[in-house]
Parts: structure tokens; sequence; C-alpha cells
């Protein structure tokens, strides 16, 4: 049995609604889609064993698996079980979209103009226009395939009832105290040696809400595996350089990976006329005058890397290498210099608005700020005000990240896109460049991967440039597992997959 602690309640075992990582790590073995992600972020078979795209990159056509069924239950019948086909997509598909069902997994499907079933093995769909990130959004959790029967006869309680495809079923769920899995006997697919898979023949998952008390039970062995790392601990088990201290070695096994995330400070360019940050400047001063390595380093035990080339994070293919802000004082105080010249304010004052997990992090801004010349308050406010005054316009600079949907720069390009102002869209910062914009739309219908890839690395220049957010660091995975545990592999979405884990007694 594999055993593993989620701090934060799960909500749903229904796919329709795994927006958040803990709905999403369950949901995960209990379901399949039409494709899958491996660790590199690479699309692979999976429902699907193949697929077709038309030339114009509008249409693709999925032939299935014919072997793939559905987890044992009373509902199938004699057989207590059916096979999947295509119009269980076609179902699935359309309950997304049902506004009955109110999932918040729709979006995924906006550039689709039509889905269809065309026999029982090929499912099609038609998108309204070429979108090439598309594969890699039916990867997601939203997009599983989900029995009829189930759903019709369990209705609102299927969240408590969950029949998909995947390695392991649903046991036992007891919520706020523990989530049963057993290995499902009838699963599809097998490893390079033809053995079936999963080899663990459970999961069992806890509900433990002190972070403090998970770490406990960790060093204890009562648990298997630990995901991040609380600042209250942090200091227990890391070096300052991000290393495993030499009392947990013998015990533990630290993994360590980029991860699709990337933190930074928004800057919201309509407010006042004004406020310092109002100017280009003043912006790529902030940028310049401080030094994310040290930050990330004593901060941060060295935990993700320091943000010094544009928006994009590592992790995605279309990372762009090239220099962004390095920490660079004098020039910092000369660009806070020519701003006073120009602007006759001889004492530029910023407010950064965060909440207080990275309250840190905006004090040790906030010093480093003071020395080139920029009086920095900063202001502590809740999680959800923050999120609200995000995006309403209210905060002039508030703290801020972007975990990708998907693993395509696009979800990252898309924050600066002048038609996704909030609250239509992601653009806090209300950037608008004409020619970000005509870059954009060029790339999301752009086919070749190697020119979409040139397209992204010339937006994000154009975001180095224009300064409307201050990149601080890109995240990293962080994983903790017992000496016993085998096979659990790292990716840059965080995802868990355990369908080849074992562990050795």
């Amino acid at each position: 049995m594999f055993r593993y602690n989620e701090h934060s309640n799960i909500t749903s075992l229904d796919p329709a609604f795994a927006k958040d990582q803990r709905n999403i790590w369950a949901v995960h073995q209990l379901y399949n889609g039409l494709v899958a992600l491996d660790d590199s972020l690479q699309v692979q078979p999976s429902i699907a064993k193949n697929w077709t795209i038309s030339e114009d990159g509008k249409i693709y056509e999925f032939h299935l698996r014919n072997d793939v069924l559905f987890h044992k239950h009373k509902l199938f019948g004699n057989d207590s079980t059916r096979k999947v086909d295509a119009q269980d997509f076609e179902y699935s598909f359309r309950r997304l979209l049902d506004k009955n069902v109110a999932s918040p997994g729709g979006w995924v499907l906006q550039n689709v103009a039509s889905f269809k079933a065309k026999n029982d093995s090929t499912f099609t769909i038609h998108l309204k226009q070429a979108f090439p990130p598309f594969l890699g959004l039916l990867a997601m959790k939203y997009c599983s395939v989900v029995p009829k029967e189930a759903v019709d006869y369990f209705g609102s309680d299927f969240r408590a009832n969950p029949i998909g495809t995947g390695p392991f079923q649903f046991k036992l769920w007891v919520e706020n105290t523990k989530l049963v899995l057993r290995r499902n006997p009838l699963y599809f697919e097998k490893d390079t040696n033809g053995k079936q898979l999963p080899y663990l023949e459970a999961v069992a998952v806890t509900f433990l809400p002190d972070k403090q008390s998970e770490f406990l039970q960790f060093i204890q062995g009562n648990i298997d595996f630990m995901k991040s790392l609380d600042a209250s601990y942090k200091d227990d088990i890391l070096h300052t350089d991000g290393s495993l201290k030499e009392k947990y070695i013998p015990t533990i096994n630290m993994q360590k990976g980029a991860y699709l995330n990337t933190e930074y400070l928004g800057i919201y360019l309509d407010g006042a006329t004004e406020y310092p940050t109002k100017s280009k400047l003043i912006r790529q001063a902030i940028n310049y005058g401080f030094d994310r390595e040290k930050m990330i380093k004593f901060l941060r035990n060295g935990i993700g890397s320091p943000a010094t080339s544009g928006f994009i994070p590592k992790g995605l293919p279309s990372f762009n290498k090239q220099q962004g802000y390095s920490y660079k004082p004098e020039e910092a105080k000369k660009l806070v210099a020519q701003y006073k010249r120009e602007t006759g304010d001889e004492n530029p004052q910023i407010t950064i608005t965060t909440n207080s997990n990275y309250l840190d992090l905006c004090e040790f801004m906030q010093r480093e700020l003071q020395k080139i010349g920029i009086a920095t308050k900063v202001d502590v406010i809740p999680p959800s005000t923050l999120r609200q005054g995000k995006a309403n316009g209210k905060l002039p600079i508030f703290r801020a990240s972007w975990i990708a949907d998907y693993p395509d720069a696009e979800n990252y390009l898309s924050l600066f896109y002048s038609k996704n102002f909030t609250p239509n869209g992601p653009n806090y910062t209300h950037f608008k460049n004409d020619f970000f914009d005509t870059l954009y739309e060029q790339s999301i219908k752009e086919v070749s991967i190697e020119r979409r890839y040139e397209l992204y690395q010339q937006m994000d220049s154009i975001i180095i440039a224009e300064a409307p957010v201050v990149p601080l660091y890109y995240d990293e995975v962080i994983r903790f597992t017992q000496k016993n545990v085998h096979g659990l592999g790292i990716n840059p979405i965080d995802l868990l997959d355990l369908k080849r884990v074992y562990k050795q007694e």
C-alpha cells in the first residue's frame, strides 16, 4: 500500500471537477482520457492508440483501443463491466459543457466547434481554428472518460462514487478522514516486460490538515511520500543550498525538478498616471534592483531557480535562455535617477501587496529596493482579498504566481494579450502592446513547433523589455519518499502517477 497525506481536503472524485491538485491527484489514479503526458510533457497515447490531424490543424481523429474496460460495478449487469467506446467520449465531452453540471473545466473545449463518435472506435473533434497546444489540453483530467450509466444512477453523488478506467478503483472515502483505492485487475496498460500495471495493491490517502503533523508522520515512516516543504521545517530537512541534511540521507530519498510555475510581482498599468510604476524606468529598476540568487538561497533553501530569463518558466521546451534581469544595483540606481530627472518626483514610493505566505520575500525586496532609492511599503492582506484586488485593478503592485494548466508557453503569454484584460481573461496587469498581440495571434495558429517557439521567445523578449511584471523565481517540484519506494517519477506539472510505483519490504 502506498500512503500519502493531503492536507487540503479532496472535494470531488469526479473528473469534471478536477480543478485543484488535491482532486487531480486522486482523479488521475481512477480515470484515463484519450491521451496522457509523460514526465517530459510529451503527449502519449492512452485510450486513443493513435490519431491523425488534418493539414489545416482543425480536425483531430482518434482511434481507440478495444481493450479498455470500466471498473467493475453491478451497474453493468451480469458482466459487471463493459468496454469503453467512442460514444462514451462523446457523452463525457457533452457533460463537460453541460450548464447543469457546471464543470469548471468547460473552457478546455472553448475552441471546439463539434465532436462526434464516428463509430465505436473512432472519435473526431473539429476545432473552430487551429490551436496546436490542443492535444496537451486533452491530457487534462477534465477530459477523462466516464460511463453514462454511473452518472445517471448516482447523479450528484457520482463525486463520491467514481467509476473510471484507471489503474486503481474506488474502495472507500470517509471525507476529511481517509480515501482508499484498490488495484484495478482489469487495467489495460502493461510495462515494457509485458507485466500488467499497476504494481501496488492499494493507495491510502489521509487528510491531516497540519503540515507539521504530516512531516512527523513522514519522518516516523507512517506515510511513504511527502510533497513540497513548509517554512516551519524546511531548515530542519534542507541546507541553504537545497541539499538534504546528513541525518536524513540514510532514510529518505529526495527528487527535485522544474515546475511549470512562475512566481512574480504584477504591475497594474492602467492605474493613476502619477504612480511611479507607470514609468518603464521604475519597472526596470525594480527588476534590476534585488538579488534573486540570494533570495532563493536564504529564503527558500535553494528550492526554485532565479527568474533571470523572462516569464516562461524552466521545464517548457520554449524556455528562453536569453538574459532577462539579473542583479545590477548600479544600473537600477541610474534608472531611478533618470526617472527623478524626467518627472521631478524626488521620492518615488511604491506599495507591494502580498499574502502572509510570501511576506519574507517581499520584505527582502523592500530592503533591497530602498538601497536603490525606491521607498517601498509591504501591505499584507488575506489571499481572497489579494485575488479580488488583483482581478479588479485595485492593487498597483501585487504578488502572484502562474501555474500552467497545460504544457505550452501560450498559457503564460495569454497573460499579456490585450483581449484578455481582467475580468474577461488573465491579463491582470492590463499590459497592451500591438506588436505582442500580432505575434500572439500568429502563434496560436502556427502549426510548426519550431516557428511557434520562435514566436513565443519573441513575445517573452517584449515582456522583458517592457517589464509589466517582475519575475521572482521559477518554482521546483520537490518530492520526498521513504527509501523502499521505487518508480516514482517527477514531472514539471507535478502530477502524481502511481501506476509504475512499487515498494520493497
